[in-house]
C-alpha cells in the first residue's frame, strides 16, 4: 500500500502551512484501522493539503496515493476519501449550470495562472484514475457507494458510460440514500454534458412518474426541474405535497442506531469531527432526513416562482411531521432572504412552531424570526406568549428564564419580538436589564424601534452604563448602551455618558468618543453640560469624531457658525474619502443652516468614489436645495451601485416633486421580485430589513412626488 510514497521529496513541496513533509503521515493515517486516526488525517488533508479548496503541488502529489487507497477494499472510510478526491479534482463543482465548453481560463501572464493550472492538472489526474470509482458502485460499503455516483458524474472522462451504469445500478441498489445519490448524479451529467441532456431529461421525467418509491419520484422531479426548468409542471405544489405525504405515511423501518465505532472518540477534536457530529445530530431520530436536500434542490430550480415556493413551504408547515416543518423553516429562510413576497401566512405558521415540544423545531423557528424585523409582526403574538410563559416559569413552557439573557444569548425570541417593533418586548427587555448577566448587544440596538414605551428603559440603561469598567473593552461594552440611550433620549444619563467620554482608553478610544458624542447629540439641549468636551472633540484628528461632535454641538446649541467651518475643513483636498463622507453627512444633518458649505460640497459630486458622490450630493441638497447638480449624480449612482439605493431614495423622498425624474427607477425597483441586496451564498442579519426599508422609502418618495390634490386618491 502507498507504493513509492518515500520516493517523493515531500519537503520540497508545500501546502497551506509550509513544507509538506507531514503529508506521508496523513496519507498513512487515512488507512489506519483506528477511526480517530483516520478522522485526524482527513482533517489534516482538508486543513492543509486541500485548504479551503486550494490545490498545491503537494495536493497533486497525493492524488495517486489517494486513488490507491480508494482501490483497496481493506481501507475503511473510503467514501470520505472519494469525497476528498471529488473536491480536489472537481473545479467549482457547485457551479453546475455552466457547460463544460466555457471560455478559456487565465493565460501564463495572469496572476491566477499557477493556481488555475494546478486545478486543471488535478482534474486531469483524478479523471485519469476515475475508473477506480466504477468498482464502488456495487461494492459492499454503503458509504463508498454513496460517494461514488457524484465522483463519476463529475470526473469520469466517459459520461455516456457513467450514465448507463448509474441507471442500471438504480434497479439493484438497496439503500435509499444511495439511490437518491444515483439520481442526483444523473442530473449532474445532464447539466454538464449538453449532448446527453435530452435523453437524460426524458428518463428523469419517466422516473418521476413511474418509480414505485415516492422518494425516488421526488428526487427525479427535483433533478428534472434543475435540468429542464421549462418542464416543471404547473401543478408542482400539489404533486410535491402528495409525494411528501406519501413519504411520511409509507411504512419504513426506524433509523438504525449505529452507535460508536470501537475506539472512536465521542468528543470531536477536529473540524471534520465537529461537522460529522453536527450532521449526525441534525438527522438523529428522523425517518427521512434526505427529503430536506431534495426540497432544497427543487426550490433552487423553481428560483423566481416565489408563489409556488411559498405554497410548498405552507404545505410543509402544516405537516404532522416536525422534521418536515423544520425543513420548511430553513428553506423559507433562504427564500425570504433573496425574494420579496407575501410572507404573512408563512411567518404566522412559523410562529406557531415556538410552542412545539420539538426543541430543534423551536430553535429553527426562533432563528428564522430573528432576521425578519418588521416582517416578523404576524408572529408577534406567538413570540409574546412564549416569552411571557418563560418569564412566569409556566410549567411546560419551552425554554427557561436563562434564555432571556446571557452574553451569547439564547434569547432569539425576545430579539425577534423587539425587532418586529412590538412594545410587549419592553418589560421583558427591562427584566433582562435588571438581571445580573450581560444582555445580548443586538437587543439594545432594537430599542429605537419600540416606540414611546421604551422611554422607561432609560434608568436601567443608565445603571448598566455606570457599572461598565473603563478598560480596553470599553467600546464593545458601551456602544450598544449608548445607542439605546440615544434612542430613548435618556438625558438623565448625561453624567454616565460624560464618564465614558472622559475615560476613553487608548485602544479604540476614537470609537468610544464618536459613540458618546452621538448620544450627547441625541440628548439635545439637555446635554449643555457637555459643551466643553464637545468643543474639544471638534479638533480631533479623527473626522468621524469631529463630525459627531459638530452634530452634537448643533443639536445642543443650534449654532451653525461654530461647527460648519470645522466640517468644511474636512472637505478640503488631502482628506480621505471616508473623512469627506463623514463631514458631508454631518453638514446634511444640519441642513439649511449650513448653506455656506455648499461650495465646499460641490467638488465631491465628481469624486471617483461613489459613496462620496452620493453623500456630498445628498448633503448639498439638504443645505442648499440644489437639484440641477445633485439629482443627476444620485440617479447615476442608483444605477451604478444597488447598495446605495436606501440612502439615495431617502433623499428622493425629501426632494418630493423635485425628484420626479427618479419616478421610473423607483417604480422599476418596486416591481422587482428579487431583493436589491440579495447575494447568493451569503447573507447578513439585516439584509431583509434593509430591503424592506428601501421599499418603504420608495413608496414614500412616490407619494411625495404626486401633486397634492392627487395624494388622497
Amino acid at each position: 500500500m502507498l507504493t513509492g510514497i518515500e520516493e517523493v521529496d515531500w519537503a520540497s513541496l508545500g501546502h497551506a502551512y509550509g513544507p509538506a513533509d507531514d503529508v506521508p503521515e496523513l496519507l498513512r493515517g487515512l488507512a489506519s484501522p483506528d477511526p480517530a486516526e483516520r478522522e485526524a488525517a482527513l482533517d489534516g488533508m482538508y486543513g492543509a493539503v486541500h485548504h479551503q479548496g486550494d490545490v498545491y503541488d503537494s495536493t497533486l502529489a497525493c492524488i495517486p496515493f489517494l486513488l490507491e487507497l480508494v482501490a483497496d477494499p481493506a481501507v475503511q472510510d473510503r467514501g470520505a476519501i472519494v469525497e476528498l478526491l471529488t473536491s480536489i479534482g472537481g473545479i467549482e463543482l457547485d457551479d453546475e449550470d455552466d457547460d463544460l465548453d466555457g471560455p478559456a481560463g487565465p493565460g501564463p501572464d495572469d496572476a491566477e495562472f499557477v493556481p488555475a493550472a494546478n486545478f486543471a492538472m488535478a482534474a486531469a489526474a483524478v479523471a485519469a484514475g476515475a475508473d477506480v470509482f466504477l468498482g464502488l458502485l456495487d461494492g459492499p460499503d454503503p458509504e463508498a457507494r454513496l460517494a461514488a455516483p457524484v465522483a463519476l458524474a463529475s470526473l469520469h472522462p466517459d459520461p455516456a458510460l457513467v450514465l448507463t451504469l448509474l441507471r442500471e445500478r438504480l434497479t439493484a441498489e438497496p439503500d435509499t440514500e444511495v439511490r437518491l445519490a444515483l439520481v442526483a448524479a444523473v442530473g449532474r451529467i445532464a447539466l454538464r454534458h449538453a449532448s446527453l441532456r435530452a435523453e437524460t431529461v426524458d428518463w428523469l421525467a419517466w422516473l418521476a412518474r413511474a418509480a414505485q418509491d415516492p422518494g425516488l419520484r421526488l428526487a427525479a422531479l427535483a433533478q428534472l426541474a434543475r435540468c429542464a426548468p421549462g418542464r416543471i409542471p404547473q401543478d408542482i405544489v400539489r404533486w410535491v405535497t402528495e409525494l411528501l405525504e406519501e413519504i411520511r405515511t409509507a411504512p419504513r423501518p426506524e433509523p438504525e442506531d449505529k452507535g460508536c465505532e470501537a475506539g472512536a472518540a465521542r468528543t470531536p477534536v477536529t473540524l471534520v469531527g465537529h461537522v460529522r457530529e453536527l450532521l449526525e445530530d441534525q438527522v438523529a431520530g428522523r425517518r427521512t432526513p434526505w427529503t430536506e436536500e431534495l426540497l432544497r434542490t427543487l426550490h433552487g430550480a423553481l428560483d423566481d416562482r416565489v408563489d409556488d415556493r411559498i405554497a410548498l413551504i405552507l404545505a410543509q408547515l402544516r405537516s404532522p411531521d416536525p422534521g418536515q416543518r423544520s425543513d420548511a423553516i430553513w428553506l423559507c429562510g433562504g427564500l425570504i432572504r433573496l425574494w420579496r413576497g407575501r410572507y404573512e401566512e408563512v411567518v404566522a405558521l412559523v410562529g406557531a412552531q415556538l410552542a412545539d415540544p420539538d426543541a430543534r423545531l423551536r430553535d429553527a423557528a426562533t432563528s428564522f424570526l430573528e432576521r425578519l424585523f418588521e416582517l416578523g409582526a404576524p408572529a408577534a403574538d406567538a413570540l409574546a406568549a412564549v416569552l411571557t410563559a418563560r418569564a412566569a416559569g409556566a410549567p411546560g413552557a419551552p425554554g427557561g428564564l436563562g434564555r432571556l439573557t446571557g452574553r451569547t444569548g439564547r434569547d432569539g425570541a425576545l430579539l425577534a419580538l423587539a425587532r418586529s417593533g412590538d412594545s410587549r418586548a419592553v418589560p421583558l427587555l427591562a427584566r433582562a436589564l435588571e438581571g445580573p448577566g450581560e444582555v445580548r448587544r443586538e437587543l439594545l440596538y432594537t430599542v429605537g424601534g419600540l416606540g414611546p414605551a421604551a422611554v422607561g428603559l432609560a434608568p436601567l440603561l443608565r445603571r448598566r452604563l455606570a457599572a461598565v469598567e473603563l478598560d480596553e473593552d470599553l467600546y464593545d461594552r458601551t456602544a450598544p448602551l449608548l445607542h439605546a440611550l440615544a434612542a430613548v433620549r435618556g438625558g438623565q444619563a448625561l453624567p454616565e455618558v460624560l464618564r465614558v467620554l472622559r475615560g476613553a482608553p487608548e485602544y479604540r478610544g476614537d470609537c468610544v468618543r464618536e459613540a458618546a458624542a452621538r448620544t450627547l447629540g441625541a440628548f439635545g439641549p439637555a446635554a449643555r453640560e457637555a459643551v466643553p468636551e464637545l468643543r474639544d472633540l471638534l479638533g480631533s484628528g479623527s473626522a468621524a469624531v469631529s463630525a459627531a461632535a459638530a452634530r452634537a454641538l448643533w443639536a445642543v446649541e443650534g449654532d451653525a457658525g461654530a461647527v460648519v467651518p470645522v466640517l468644511v475643513r474636512w472637505l478640503r483636498p488631502g482628506s480621505s474619502g471616508t473623512d469627506r463622507c463623514a463631514a458631508a453627512q454631518a453638514l446634511g444633518a444640519i441642513g439649511p443652516a449650513a448653506a455656506g458649505a455648499a461650495r465646499a460640497l460641490r467638488p465631491g459630486l465628481t469624486s471617483r468614489d461613489l459613496w462620496e458622490r452620493v453623500r456630498c450630493a445628498a448633503a448639498l441638497w439638504r443645505v442648499s436645495g440644489e437639484t440641477e447638480r445633485t439629482l443627476p449624480v444620485l440617479l447615476a449612482a442608483w444605477e451604478e451601485n444597488r447598495h446605495a439605493r436606501v440612502e439615495i431614495v431617502e433623499c428622493f423622498a425629501e426632494m418630493g416633486r423635485a425628484a420626479s425624474a427618479a419616478r421610473l427607477p423607483i417604480l422599476t425597483e418596486l416591481t422587482r421580485r428579487r431583493r436589491h441586496n440579495a447575494r447568493e451564498g451569503a447573507s447578513g442579519s439585516h439584509d431583509v430589513h434593509h430591503d424592506e426599508k428601501l421599499l418603504t422609502l420608495c413608496r414614500a418618495a412616490l407619494a411625495r412626488m404626486e401633486p397634492r390634490g392627487l395624494r388622497g386618491n
